[in-house]
């Protein structure tokens, strides 16, 4: 299954078509994951080219399980301003964990908050530390 995902991922699409249709794909893939395969994607994930990994970043709240949150953490690792703000927003969907309270990661989301002008970044980053600080 991994094999088909990458190829999906890897495949050349327009950002419509992306969200329109493959990231459900994608999600569907994912659903069939096996060990293996979620052992594959850690493995890999941060040796794909930037677009792999956001569009991979979009997809992970399929089952919020730990493989998932634990890829988007090592994503967070990343100098791409966008592929950090869609790692931000998929894991507003997970239950609250120690790892997602890491300081670094808190104060990079807060200091994002602090000097963009994008309201709609602003909104997901608030609805993240709001989640965060109601543990």
């Amino acid at each position: 299954m991994f094999r088909e995902l990458d190829n999906l991922l890897s495949a050349d699409t327009t950002v419509d078509s992306w969200y329109d249709g493959g990231c459900l794909i994608a999600s569907e893939i994912l659903s069939d994951f096996s060990l293996n395969d979620w052992e594959e994607l850690s493995n890999q994930v941060l040796n794909k080219p930037i677009e792999w990994q956001r569009k991979i970043a979009y997809c992970l709240d399929n089952e919020c399980n730990e493989y998932e949150l634990n890829i988007l953490i090592d994503l967070l690792n990343t100098n791409d301003k966008e592929l950090f703000e869609i790692c931000i927003d998929t894991l507003r969907s997970f239950p609250i964990e120690e790892g997602m309270k890491h300081p670094q990661i808190l104060e990079r989301v807060n200091h994002v908050l602090a000097t963009t002008e994008n309201s709609l970044v602003k909104v997901i980053f608030q609805g993240f530390l709001s989640k965060m600080n109601s543990n």
